[in-house]
């Protein structure tokens, strides 16, 4: 197991949250996917070595952005 922590930027309710978690969470081999609102954290747990750019894809599929 491993996991990973990113922070997105431009949510701003539950509905952003939801978009997030949803994308992320087809990711394969991705287990668990936590969305802190307020500070914009996200955090992903997965099976594997976690594949960054497949999780800033699905965060931009979501509408949002990952900042480094």
């Amino acid at each position: 197991m491993s996991t990973a922590t990113y922070t997105v930027t431009g949510m701003t309710c539950g509905h952003c949250v939801s978009s997030v978690k949803e994308e992320v969470s087809e990711i394969a081999g991705v287990t668990a996917v936590d969305v802190d609102l307020a500070s914009g954290r996200l955090t992903v747990t997965g099976e594997g070595a976690i594949d960054d750019d497949k999780v800033r894809a699905a965060v931009e599929e979501a509408g949002y952005e990952v900042t480094a």
